[in-house]
């Protein structure tokens, strides 16, 4: 009986060493690669793993069981979705021509190019990406035409966010107009500061919705008080802020980034503060008086008294520098009729100061430079300069005059035809304006740089051969010459050249 029991013993000891107990194993159980034959991981006995990431980014990898770790993956060792994404995007797109290496949505230039190259490559056309945002699309809202002054000038109601300049960059001198409140750190109880929400009693704002970003916001507020207008603030990269941001840094000697997200926010401490502030609806603005609406044909333009705003957000919006949609995605739910209503702007700071001695038009980079005496640049403005049908001058030209809140005479022998009307008409004065409410007249009969009733178009569309700024570019640069001071027009094809052909 005992040799009976230990022969049973001996025989289970051998199964059990010989792995005849042990689980049954299949094709897709776990199995072990040793990190210092393979390069992989060692993967625990049961594939029970859990998964952490540490503050640097690394994927650690830890046995459930044990808790040991098993392996740690710096993230540059993983792959990249968003980067597979991209490249899958690329291949899709096809590659961009030789010496592009990119196009701008924003640009309808670019698309066109884009667009073209499909349709010879390829034989079809690719719709564009959905968060695609055509910021003037839809314009019809509000807006408020400031009150004229006594002398029948125009009133440039800004902002008012006095800080001491920063050592090295360009002089901005307070006006002393509309003011803001100084600006507060966004708190989870300001509504302002947040995203809106699906949900519940706040609408989704469509300039937010479809890509408008704070951060990117803040950038182009702190290109604009450095003297670098990225024309309309409206939270969205393209062309306009990448000329802005090379502007900025020539004017200020530093090397921001846009990716920078500590340096801008050290430039904006240091220039004015926080890139939005809050500001209180007033009486006047709430008042008017308002268009209400500003027609297409000049014949009935000339019958209106003024090509005023039409509504309070579209006056806010051109106050501080905004592109109107956005204005209205920062404050949902806000009545801006109501005085007293307490909204969010842009906290673009002090206007430039430094007298101008020389600007250059540069119709392929699409922008306007100006320099100061001593041929150092101190303000760059995005622009709409002439087109191929009705190019812009070439050569050098001279100021002869500044007119701010213009008439605008239309003469169809002289210049455009605008639809059917082949008579001499006067429009009158006002920010919705064809030359906005700046005119700065050159020598060259019938040119000149002035403003815009469409600033988010700036840069995107073409002219009738003079210089197009914004509204508030063209006043802050109209305050910064003198008759004489000389205009240079760089690149691109002028009128002169068009005449010979």
């Amino acid at each position: 009986m005992f040799r009976t029991i230990f022969a049973l013993s001996a025989l289970a000891a051998g199964l059990v060493s010989s792995g005849a107990f042990a689980a049954p194993t299949t094709d897709d159980a776990p199995r072990v690669v040793r990190a210092a034959d393979t390069g992989g991981i060692l993967v625990a006995q049961d594939g029970n793993l859990d998964i952490y990431y540490d503050a640097r980014g690394n994927r650690v990898i830890v046995d459930a069981d044990t808790g040991k770790v098993i392996a740690i993956q710096p993230p540059q060792t993983r792959l990249d979705r968003r980067a597979l994404r991209r490249e899958t995007r690329l291949r899709e797109l096809g590659r961009a021509p030789e010496g592009d290496d990119r196009y701008y949505l924003d640009d309808p230039e670019d698309m066109a190019r884009f667009r073209r190259k499909q349709l010879e490559e390829e034989g079809r056309v690719i719709p564009p990406p959905a968060d695609e945002y055509d910021p003037y699309g839809d314009n019809s809202v509000e807006a408020y035409p400031p009150p004229p002054q006594d002398d029948g000038s125009y009133d440039d109601n800004y902002p008012d966010a006095a800080q001491p300049a920063k050592p090295g960059t360009i002089k901005r001198q307070p006006l002393n107009e509309a003011s803001i409140d100084p600006a507060q750190p966004a708190t989870p109880a300001d509504p302002a500061a947040l995203p809106p929400k699906a949900g519940d009693k706040t609408t989704v704002a469509p300039a937010l919705s479809l890509g408008a970003r704070q951060d990117v916001a803040a950038l182009q507020v702190l290109l604009d008080r450095g003297g670098a207008s990225p024309g309309v603030i409206d939270g969205r990269f393209g062309s306009n802020v990448d000329k802005a941001l090379g502007a900025y840094n020539q004017i200020t000697g530093s090397n921001l980034r846009s990716t920078d997200a500590v340096g801008i926010q050290e430039a904006l401490a240091q220039s004015g503060g926080d890139a939005f502030a809050n500001y209180t609806i007033t009486a006047e603005d709430a008042a008017g008086p308002y268009v209400a609406s500003i027609p297409e044909d000049y014949s009935q333009k000339a019958q209106l008294d003024r090509m005023g705003y039409t509504s309070v957000t579209e006056a806010l919006a051109e106050r501080f520098h905004m592109d109107e949609n956005y204005l209205k995605a920062l404050n949902p739910d806000v009545d801006f009729n109501r005085p007293g209503t307490i909204i969010k702007v842009a906290n673009f700071g002090r206007l430039v100061s430094t007298p101008v001695a020389r600007i250059v038009a540069d119709k392929d980079k699409k922008e306007v430079f100006a320099y100061d005496a001593g041929g150092r640049l101190v303000a760059a403005y995005p622009a709409t300069i002439g087109s191929s049908d009705t190019p812009s001058p070439s050569g050098i030209h001279t100021v002869s005059r500044v007119a701010l809140d213009p008439n605008y005479t239309y003469n169809p022998s002289i210049n455009f035809k605008q639809g059917q009307n082949d008579k001499i008409l006067t429009i009158p004065p006002g920010p919705n304006g064809p030359v906005g409410s700046v005119w700065i007249a050159l020598d060259k009969p019938t040119y000149g740089i002035h403003g815009t009733p469409d600033p988010s178009k700036i840069g995107k569309t073409e002219s009738h051969g003079c210089v197009r700024l914004t509204n508030w570019d063209a006043r802050e640069l109209a305050k910064l010459v003198s008759p004489g001071v000389t205009v240079e027009f760089v690149g691109g094809p002028s009128a002169d050249s068009l005449a010979q052909q």
